[in-house]
């Protein structure tokens, strides 16, 4: 039976986390499994069910035996439930342990802002996408609550058709939130856009390649410490080097 569970007593790398839940790692150490996250976006006044009067279900879920993640700790799946992007964020300042660390969600004026969350990262898969296709669809655009920021239209020209024109969605990774409304709304079978976590979703170029054009990549290289490489040799001095004798 243990072995049914062993996959849930470690992290997964396709988790999607509460707002302002900080680097997974932390996260797990920080999170007390209490639930008053989940608790909280359950109980919030937009997810009251009008005609019941009751909560609907709610975005976050506390893992448990079957989920295929570390029990009691708190999830979202996009395509069930996305987040609605609440303007107070209620699941984060209830959080007891700083594993949603509300500092990250503040604006410079010190407020609350959702749009500063990074829950993950929206991908685009063109090769199922229908408007990679030439087919009219703008749906994961349209869902998106940072209207024409997160998710901009490219048009292409057609050259299949010569009439029509491509309208392709472009996420923009400096704003994505990570909420999945995107998900939820796309039209095909199985999502042909969808949320990773950023660690998964992010390639890194890496310290050795910067933008010339762009002044403000000099910052992300300017404290880079260039990696070297130790030998026999090289550990000795020029001079010690060539009166050893040993040349090859």
């Amino acid at each position: 039976m243990w072995s049914g569970y062993s996959d849930e007593v470690k992290a997964s790398p396709l988790i999607l986390r509460p707002p302002g839940a900080i680097k997974e790692s932390d996260f797990l150490t920080a999170c007390i499994k209490c639930g008053l996250c989940a608790e909280a976006c359950r109980n919030r006044d937009t997810n009251i069910d009008r005609e019941s009067g009751e909560a609907k279900e709610g975005t976050l879920k506390m893992a448990k035996g079957g989920d295929h993640k570390l029990i009691g700790t708190p999830f979202f799946t996009p395509t069930e439930v996305p987040c609605y992007m609440c303007d107070d964020i209620p699941c984060v300042p209830v959080c007891p342990s700083e594993a949603l660390d509300i500092k990250t969600l503040l604006n410079k004026d010190k407020e609350l802002d959702i749009n500063r969350a990074r829950m993950g990262l929206a991908v685009v898969h063109k090769e199922s996408c229908i408007a990679f296709w030439g087919i009219q669809c703008d749906a994961c655009y349209r869902a998106c609550p940072l209207l024409d920021k997160a998710i901009t239209i490219e048009y292409q020209e057609n050259d299949r058709t010569g009439k029509h024109a491509f309208l392709l969605p472009i996420v923009h990774d400096d704003v994505c939130t990570g909420c999945g409304l995107c998900e939820k709304a796309c039209v095909t079978e199985k999502p042909a856009i969808f949320v990773l976590p950023n660690d998964v979703a992010k390639g890194k170029a890496g310290d050795h390649y910067i933008k010339g054009w762009d002044k403000n990549d000099d910052k992300r290289v300017k404290n880079a410490k260039a990696e070297e490489t130790t030998t026999e040799l090289s550990k000795q001095s020029s001079s010690d080097y060539l009166n050893s004798g040993d040349l090859y």
